[in-house]
């Protein structure tokens, strides 16, 4: 089984992902995580993945 995360923040997975349960079913081939920072599609200078508060509360 395959687990795709995108995320802002990889960083707080390392812990979960790398201990007990899932670090043992992922050494045995049970599962596969591949971690995915959305910051790196970004095609801004600042690698933004937000959207302005203003275009959000024109959505509603």
């Amino acid at each position: 089984m395959h687990f795709d995360i995108l995320t802002l923040f990889p960083g707080m997975f390392s812990g979960p992902l790398t201990e007990s349960i899932l670090k043992r079913a992922v050494q045995a081939g049970t599962i596969s995580i591949a971690l995915h920072d959305i910051r790196a599609y970004a095609t801004d200078r600042h690698h933004t993945a937000d959207d302005s508060p203003m275009a959000a509360a024109r959505a509603w």
